[in-house]
């Protein structure tokens, strides 16, 4: 594994590439990349670049993402089949009848979601500041939120916001079981649950803290806590422990059989180390966008972007 890591460090530095990677990566690709972090660190970086090449080490709406913000910069992702099941809750030609029928609704959909879905939104938020960009929008204005119900539910009850919600979510999100949760607590009680929003409701109402991936490596690198429970893909808890190598991490359990009893993005783990050098070494498969849907997505991205400035 170490001399894969050093062919792909010396392979990036001969391409000028960077390697953008999500917390939910695994370790060994968390340890190879220029930068690792959630969704709106990430919009941020790909937005800065002066790479010629950037790998995505993550799913495909994120690769998306950073090719819209850099049209002219080859985009590569590892496995073309890096989806999001949340994204996949929302249907372009759904959504467009779902719009079509609640007319002089503001748009606000969450960045887990595809390029034609962006294209037909006014704004577009990340968990980390989901709460500004609702706020953002005249108080008098009705606001359409997709695809993450779970996340819309939660940012209505912080802003009080009235908003119609798409039916949609993340199965990862949606597989922590609240019976063992609350049996794990009994074995830990001293520690602290926290949580990200687009977990659901029942899961959220036990959490001392909820927040985005960053925020919840945050919160526990200044909490004077020991112990925290954490509701949100295992692949935080590598940044995370490196944060506090003094504090216990434990992942929240899910339904889930496997063999940590944790919950894990599928999606996600299909990206390798392996896949990750013969990416970057023949420089696919890359990311392509439809230059007509580009220039509408890449709009409310922007805008968000603008808004989250000195976030």
């Amino acid at each position: 594994m170490k001399k894969l890591q050093e062919q792909i460090i010396s392979l990036k530095k001969k391409k000028n590439a960077v390697i953008l990677a999500h917390y939910y990566q695994t370790p060994e690709i968390q340890e190879i990349a220029d930068y690792v972090g959630d969704s709106l660190g990430l919009s941020q970086q790909a937005e800065q670049t002066q790479a010629d090449l950037i790998l995505f080490a993550g799913v495909h709406f994120m690769a998306e993402t950073a090719k819209l913000l850099n049209p002219d910069k080859k985009v590569i992702l590892p496995d073309l089949n890096a989806g999001c099941s949340l994204a996949d809750s929302c249907l372009p030609e759904a959504f467009e009848k779902f719009i079509t029928a609640h007319p002089n609704h503001r748009v606000i959909t969450y960045v887990n979601c595809s390029a034609k879905i962006k294209a037909m939104s006014d704004l577009v938020c990340t968990s980390s500041n989901a709460e500004k960009i609702v706020n953002s929008v005249p108080i008098d204005v009705p606001i359409i939120f997709a695809p993450d119900k779970n996340l819309g539910r939660y940012i209505h009850q912080k802003t009080g916001r009235e908003m119609l919600l798409w039916d949609g979510s993340c199965v990862v999100h949606e597989a922590f079981s609240l019976d063992k949760l609350i049996a794990l607590h009994q074995l830990h009680p001293q520690a602290h649950i926290i949580a990200h929003p687009e977990s659901e409701s029942h899961i959220l109402e036990t959490a001392r803290f909820i927040g985005s991936t960053s925020a919840l490596i945050d919160y526990v690198k200044k909490s004077t806590t020991t112990e925290f429970i954490v509701a949100t893909e295992v692949g935080i808890l590598h940044k995370m422990q490196q944060a506090v190598p003094d504090k216990k991490l434990i992942p929240a359990p899910s339904f889930e059989n496997n063999t940590c009893a944790c919950s894990q993005c599928a999606y996600m783990k299909l990206n390798t180390l392996q896949k990750v050098y013969e990416c970057l070494q023949n420089e696919s498969p890359e990311i392509n966008i439809d230059a007509s849907i580009a220039h509408n997505a890449v709009i409310p991205i922007k805008r968000m972007l603008a808004l989250s400035k000195n976030d």
